[in-house]
């Protein structure tokens, strides 16, 4: 019992403290509460101060700006009143100059119309006088008709007739002369050139033979070679084509042959089967097979070393090929890879000179000839310049090239410069002494040819070829030619010449005109 009123006792105690407690705690609260109330007012009071000092920043601001746009504002404005005014003022110029040039156009219309006026009346005096002058005329006419006896158009035609021969005269005195002016500036020039060239080009005068001779060690040999019944022999020339000619000459065989190629088949192929021992048919024709792929290696590295000794490159390796041929062909006698190689070192020259592509040339010069090593039958009837030509078209040589192969002997029209260089360095090249020999048929017959064409002409009494065919010594009659004929005569006949022969070099045409009074003294 006492334990239990101890515990209600201190149950009491516990809760009588819990409640002094909780009001101790509500005053501290409520103090709490009265300064916050207090600090909280003294805040709203700092920012009600400071808005109204930041309001009356803002408004100061913004009064600025506004003050800084109108004045920018009014300066825009300011300036487009000026251009206004400017553009006023240009157009109010513009219209007094327009009516000033309004005026003046209508002081000239008048002064126009006043001309106008003017010119009509002088126009109807013209006339007047036109047809009064052309009555006269027609009454001088038909006084001259009866006079002379002859009408208007036959007068008209004689005259024509002689004002013609006295232009064609005039004309051709004036070309005359213009001829040799040039010729006292050009002719000089281009024979310093032409000299020069050859000068400084030295090649060998060779002349090639239709024939080889072949050595041997002993008479010995010539029976095997021709065999037993000949048979030897005559496999040997149906393998190669070649003639072989055993003679009582020592110690040799001669080979005969035009292509040039063949006969070196046939000496080398000589050379091998006497070198061997075994002859006989067989042996011959494998022979002469070896020999002939041994002569196409060679052609195409003779072609080679011509291009890198002249400096061309590019050339394609048909070309190539021909230029290796052309060791083996010959021209009249001469050699046609050197004269290839020769007109080549020309051009080059040459074309030095007269500062143009000196490739090119020397091009053109190696591949001028090149139609003269045909591949089939069929190219043998085609002129060996086309034929050079249309081959050079074919393997992608250049226009120029191309145009100079086909025109150095005048088969086509000459385009560029680098043509007629090539035409006179193949002339250079063939017409030296001792370059090429000539048939002495075709020599009398061109010297005949020369001869014939002056006969062509009217009033030539004599005609002579001399100095080898380069001079053409003309005699006409002194009734028939007058001395202005005589030199009109002397260049068409050196024209015609020109145009209807071929020849190297040039020829020379002298007119010769004398008139003899002869009368005796008795």
């Amino acid at each position: 019992m006492d334990t239990t009123m101890w515990i209600i006792a201190a149950l009491i105690g516990l809760v009588i403290g819990f409640v002094i407690a909780k009001i101790l705690e509500k005053g501290k609260a409520s103090k709490t509460i009265a300064s916050a109330k207090k600090e909280a007012d003294a805040i709203l009071k700092n920012a009600n101060i400071e808005g109204e000092s930041i309001k009356k920043d803002k408004i100061f601001q913004a009064k600025e700006k506004f003050l800084e746009l109108k004045a920018e504002h009014e300066k825009v404005i300011i300036g487009k009143d000026k251009k206004i005014d400017e553009a006023e003022k240009r157009v109010r110029d513009k219209e007094s100059q327009v009516s000033n040039e309004l005026a003046k156009s209508k002081k000239l219309n008048e002064q126009l119309e006043s001309k106008m006026k003017d010119v009509e009346h002088r126009a109807e005096f013209y006339d007047k006088k036109q047809s009064e002058l052309e009555k006269l005329h027609k009454s001088q006419v038909q006084q001259l008709e009866v006079i002379s006896g002859l009408s208007a158009d036959e007068a008209k035609s004689q005259l024509m007739a002689s004002l013609k021969e006295d232009a064609k005269t005039d004309a051709m005195s004036f070309i005359q002369a213009t001829l040799e002016e040039a010729k006292l500036t050009a002719q000089q020039e281009a024979k310093k050139i032409v000299i020069n060239t050859i000068q400084r080009i030295g090649t060998e005068e060779a002349v090639e033979n239709c024939v080889s001779v072949f050595n041997l060690e002993s008479d010995d040999v010539k029976g095997r070679i021709i065999g037993r019944e000949g048979r030897n022999i005559r496999a040997l020339e149906a393998a190669t084509g070649v003639e072989i000619v055993v003679d009582d000459t020592p110690e040799a065989i001669i080979l005969s042959c035009f292509d040039s190629v063949r006969r070196e088949v046939a000496r080398l192929s000589l050379h091998k089967l006497v070198t061997d021992g075994r002859i006989h048919p067989a042996r011959i024709e494998e022979i002469v097979k070896k020999t002939e792929k041994q002569i196409e290696g060679e052609i195409i590295e003779i072609g080679k070393r011509t291009v890198i000794d002249l400096g061309i490159h590019g050339l394609h390796p048909e070309l190539i090929k021909a230029v290796g041929r052309m060791k083996y062909r010959s021209s009249y006698g001469q050699n046609l890879l050197q004269h290839s190689r020769e007109v080549a070192k020309l051009c080059g020259v040459m074309a030095a000179e007269l500062g143009l592509n000196t490739k090119l040339a020397k091009r053109a010069g190696l591949l001028h000839d090149i139609g003269k090593v045909p591949n089939t039958e069929a190219d043998v009837e085609t002129p060996h310049a086309i034929l050079g030509m249309q081959w050079a078209e074919k393997y992608g040589e250049k226009e120029e090239v191309c145009n100079a192969i086909g025109a150095h002997h005048d088969e086509i029209e000459m385009k560029t410069l680098i043509a007629p260089i090539v035409q006179v360095c193949d002339a250079i090249s063939g017409a030296r002494p001792g370059a090429r020999r000539q048939v002495l048929d075709s020599y009398i017959q061109r010297l005949k040819d020369l001869e014939d064409i002056a006969f062509g002409f009217g009033g030539v009494q004599k005609a002579y070829a001399i100095q080898a065919g380069r001079e053409l010594r003309v005699i006409v009659e002194s009734e028939k030619v007058s001395d202005d004929k005589a030199a009109e005569l002397s260049f068409e006949i050196s024209q015609k010449i020109q145009t209807d022969m071929t020849y190297p070099g040039q020829v020379k045409v002298t007119v010769i005109r004398e008139t003899r009074a002869v009368n005796i003294a008795k």
